[in-house]
């Protein structure tokens, strides 16, 4: 079987200008032409079409493309498990950001103000309204509350997502860091523990270090502050609460 380039772009979902391009710099160029000169495509043809639109699909430049589909060293069925792990990557990524926005939508038109706990778990499946009434009974007459949702007012969607990324940047490193063996005690271990407790001063209230040791075990003592930071590692939640003694002591001594 062969195709015109007209199928071929139908096929694709692509333009008739597009796939003339790709001829033109010779990242696809059709197995045949007929009598009238004109384009016809193969099923290999079309093999390649799709890997090369799944690579465009993740970022990579046509140049880039075309030295990986060439390369005569890598196998044919690399590039479908490379770009398996990159699109099951990216899905993930994108599943979880659709759910901090799903949720972030329902809190605003249900008119809910986040506390800082909520907003550092990106609400998971818990229920916002639960758990705004469950924290103004417990901290609503604390300035630290007041203050988390003064600045909360005043965060943007880009703001939430800059917060968000930060959190998963400390979290994979402090995964790594439990991973590796290293001691609640050691250096390192410290360093992110006074970082944790920096980036909720900056973006909620301020945390000295008699509220962070009250954090770090509530961090174990609560079975969902516990389930969250665990899902970054098994154990990584008293690790934590551990480090943050270490840290309190570390910084008042």
């Amino acid at each position: 079987m062969s195709y015109s380039v007209g199928q071929v772009a139908g096929f694709a979902g692509v333009t008739v200008r597009t796939l003339h391009h790709y001829d033109d710099i010779g990242l696809l160029a059709p197995s045949e032409r007929n009598r009238a000169g004109h384009r016809r495509y193969s099923d290999a043809d079309l093999d390649r079409l799709q890997q090369i639109l799944f690579y465009r699909e993740l970022g990579f430049p046509l140049e880039e493309v075309a030295a990986l589909l060439d390369d005569p060293d890598t196998d044919p069925r690399a590039h479908l498990r490379r770009q398996h792990e990159l699109l099951t990557a990216r899905i993930e990524k994108l599943r979880k950001m659709a759910a901090a926005v799903e949720q972030a939508m329902e809190a605003r038109t249900m008119g809910i103000n986040l506390t800082p706990e909520e907003r550092f778990e990106v609400f998971g499946d818990k229920d916002p309204e639960q758990y705004r009434e469950e924290a103004e009974a417990r901290w609503g007459d604390t300035e630290a509350y007041a203050e988390s949702q003064r600045r909360a007012a005043t965060y943007t969607k880009e703001d939430w997502k800059r917060i968000q990324a930060e959190v998963d940047d400390w979290g994979r490193r402090y995964a790594a860091l439990v991973a590796a063996g290293e001691e609640p005690s050691g250096e390192a271990a410290m360093d992110l523990a006074e970082e944790h407790r920096e980036h909720i001063s900056r973006t909620y209230f301020e945390v000295p270090y008699e509220m962070h040791l009250c954090f770090g075990d509530m961090y174990v003592s609560d079975e969902r502050f516990k389930q969250f930071y665990d899902a970054m590692h098994p154990g990584l939640a008293e690790h934590l609460r551990d480090a943050i003694r270490a840290n309190a002591a570390r910084r008042t001594a």
